[in-house]
């Protein structure tokens, strides 16, 4: 095996100070990013809940309850108006016309007529 020289103890004592300051420089740089980002420092004292909970949602708007009733209400009215108004028959606005019974009468003649027209022709034939 090979002999491990000796080092001078002045050596490693400039050695140690000078990882030391390295440390501390280190140490000061990770603070300020650590303040940049909002995290506390191992110089600042950890902040405690004001209740003991998390902040808490904030409240959504609401509605009273009689505002919903005035709304509900509202809305029955509306659909009572619309069933009623499908419920009824709709009415044509114009006149229906009636055949008096000399028409209905000609028409009964004249169909007649043509069927006795048209059973002579196929009789013919």
């Amino acid at each position: 095996m090979a002999k491990q020289p000796q080092i001078d103890h002045g050596i490693l004592s400039a050695a140690l100070s000078g990882l030391e300051f390295e440390k501390s420089r280190l140490d000061a740089t990770i603070a300020e990013i650590k303040a940049e980002l909002g995290q506390p420092g191992p110089g600042r004292p950890q902040q405690a809940p004001t209740d003991g909970a998390e902040k808490a949602a904030p409240k959504r708007g609401g509605m009273s309850a009689a505002g919903k009733r005035r709304i509900a209400a509202a809305q029955r009215k509306r659909w009572a108006a619309l069933k009623a108004s499908q419920a009824e028959p709709k009415k044509s606005k114009r006149k229906k016309r009636k055949m008096s019974a000399a028409g209905r009468a000609r028409i009964i003649a004249a169909t007649k007529k043509r069927w006795a027209a048209y059973h002579k022709a196929k009789a013919k034939a």
